[in-house]
């Protein structure tokens, strides 16, 4: 009497798991749509790289101390466009940090923004070194740099942000920002050094 019990059981078994497979198959099909439909979208617009710019920029109370102990006020005019006529920008995380010889020097943030389309956006980045620590190669650099009266530096960024289209917005992207060479000219001054001439710098953008 077992077996035509265990043969009962099986039959009840086979619909369900049929039902489970035709669930998952629906499931399955909705996101390959749905993903597709995205992509769609997404190619249709095809969305133009941001564009970033450092328009200005100096330096103030520049010091070494100690050899290697630098401090200084750093001011850069950063100019960000989004050239896109459909899609807007959502900007939920910047960092900013500020590179002489590829150490980093000031840190600093950008407080999350939207972007709209067909924008421009100016921001005013005022960064400083405190007592930071340099390797003696950077520091005596820094000092025939200083002699020679200009300084290079680069200013680097780093984004979370999600694009919108109507009401779709995207997942979060990555997003890194490269501004350099920055060649700031410098000038002594009863107030420390400070910039005479400053030539606009276009950034490599890679999200």
């Amino acid at each position: 009497m077992a077996i035509p019990k265990q043969e009962n059981q099986t039959q009840v078994a086979q619909p369900h798991s049929r039902l489970i497979r035709l669930i998952a198959i629906v499931l399955l099909a909705l996101i390959v749509l749905v993903g597709l439909t995205i992509l769609i979208i997404w190619l249709t617009i095809k969305p133009k790289k941001l564009v970033y710019y450092i328009d200005d920029g100096s330096i103030h109370g520049y010091n070494l101390s100690n050899g290697n102990h630098l401090d200084a006020s750093y001011y850069f005019l950063l100019r960000a466009y989004n050239p896109n006529k459909k899609v807007s920008v959502y900007y939920d995380k910047v960092d900013v940090s500020v590179k002489y010889d590829d150490e980093v020097v000031s840190r600093g943030i950008i407080n999350p923004f939207h972007q709209p389309k067909r924008n421009t956006t100016l921001f005013k980045l005022n960064l400083s070194s405190h007592d930071v620590t340099l390797s003696n190669e950077a520091a005596r650099d820094l000092k025939v740099d200083r002699s020679s009266g200009r300084v290079e530096f680069g200013v680097n960024l780093k984004a979370r942000l999600r694009f919108k289209v109507g009401g779709w917005k995207s997942r979060h992207y990555r997003m890194k920002v490269w501004c350099a060479p920055i060649m700031v000219h410098l000038s002594s001054s009863n107030n420390g050094v400070q910039r005479t001439t400053f030539q606009s710098v276009k950034c490599d953008v890679d999200i």
